[in-house]
């Protein structure tokens, strides 16, 4: 028998605006990992002009600052997340797994119930 599952997807907006979602954060990520935006496109497998577009987008709309940059040159440039989108991804995460454990609960109740 086939079995059927609930997905749930969340994302956080700045006046009305898509800001903080699964991709962002997994590019959020890739740039705190590897320490640059040039190596978190290579990771991702995306094109350093979308992901420097997807930063841009998300530093114009954030009411903080995302990243903090050292420019290139003979030690190399590189780019690290600031204090305070560490902690809303942090937020975001633990919301992310409270809102799903949730969604698995009601799934669970409604489907069982169904079943009887």
């Amino acid at each position: 028998m086939k079995e059927l599952r609930i997905r749930s997807k969340i994302w956080l907006e700045v006046d009305g605006q898509s800001f903080l979602g699964d991709g962002r954060y997994r590019l959020l990520s890739a740039v705190q990992h590897n320490g640059s935006i040039n190596a978190a496109a290579r990771d991702l497998g995306m094109s350093y002009r979308k992901v420097w577009a997807q930063l841009q987008a998300m530093e114009k709309s954030a009411p903080f600052p995302i990243l903090e940059r050292r420019v290139g040159g003979k030690g190399g440039g590189a780019s690290q997340l600031t204090d305070e989108i560490m902690v809303l991804m942090e937020q975001f995460q633990e919301l992310r797994n409270q809102v799903n454990k949730e969604a698995d609960r009601c799934f669970a109740a409604s489907f069982q119930e169904s079943k009887n």
